[in-house]
């Protein structure tokens, strides 16, 4: 059964992959804002218009980059995330874990679930590595310039895309993903599907995940020095392993990974000698 030989690791990205929200480190100076001011202003128009947070944000966006005379066009949006600093070990992480899954069998798949901008994250030096980024991005007119969302990716709606990648209906409009998929018909096993999550907003994708016989993984920031809340969702059960936000080989993050890895490659084994039993039983008959 081909599925049982592939992963799944399925990241957020503020916080997760990188110290700070993505439009902190381009986008918000270029419009002459702080990022608390900016923050505040958005949430405040959310309460105000009884709005979701993430269309406040796209629309303030759009709003400041107008008034300040900053291109809303996709590639300026791409441009800026290039600027979008990584958490350590990043450059390496995702060739040496498809290098050590490979070496025993498995096929990892990266995954991005985030309510951030997909234009952004598709301009940071790791985009390449993933098979799918799922995240808000805005629609654009035929002159090229954003004009509205096209697709808003929140807290509650990022469970959908841990479906998705396990039935293998990856585009956002395929309804065959609430069609009933056999075990064996899956393009990931969901014992396979990892979460890799930073905040309380990760807790339903992470409650899927568990539910579903996989992996969630809480992840902080190590400078910053508390990893309380992290503690908080081991003890409630809302986690199975947390970690500081280092992707270095050897570091925790790391070790907890490989042997993620080893225990599919086991599973993928056991699983074949199942089968070469029951093989063996029916030539008894």
């Amino acid at each position: 059964m081909q599925n049982t030989e592939r992963i799944a690791i399925c990241y957020d990205f503020d916080h997760t992959l990188s110290p700070d929200d993505m439009q902190a480190y381009s986008f918000i100076p270029s419009v002459a804002f702080d990022k608390e001011t900016f923050w505040a202003q958005s949430n405040a128009d959310a309460l105000r218009h009884h709005m979701d947070r993430n269309l406040a944000w796209m629309k303030k966006m759009l709003d400041e980059a107008i008034r300040t005379g900053q291109s809303i066009r996709r590639e300026s949006f791409m441009a800026q995330g290039q600027a979008v600093e990584l958490y350590p070990g990043l450059t390496t992480w995702f060739d040496a874990l498809n290098a050590y899954g490979a070496a025993r069998g498995i096929t990892v798949e990266h995954y991005i679930i985030s309510s951030g901008l997909k234009e952004m994250i598709e301009g940071t030096s790791i985009a390449r590595q993933f098979a799918r980024i799922y995240a808000s991005t805005f629609l654009y007119d035929a002159a090229g310039q954003a004009v509205w969302p096209a697709q808003v990716v929140n807290y509650t709606n990022k469970t959908q895309f841990i479906y998705r990648i396990a039935k293998g209906t990856f585009d956002e409009n395929d309804e065959r993903v609430n069609q009933s998929t056999q075990p064996d018909a899956l393009h990931v096993p969901y014992e396979n599907m990892i979460y890799i999550g930073d905040s309380d907003t990760d807790i339903p994708s992470m409650r899927v995940v568990k539910r579903k016989g996989g992996v969630a993984i809480g992840v902080y920031d190590p400078k910053a020095g508390s990893h309380r809340r992290m503690c908080d969702l081991f003890l409630d059960r809302r986690i199975d392993f947390f970690a500081p936000a280092d992707y270095a080989q050897g570091a925790p993050m790391h070790r907890i990974l490989t042997r993620l890895i080893d225990l599919a490659a086991a599973r993928h084994a056991l699983a074949e000698e199942t089968r070469a039993l029951r093989a063996h039983v029916q030539r008894c008959d």
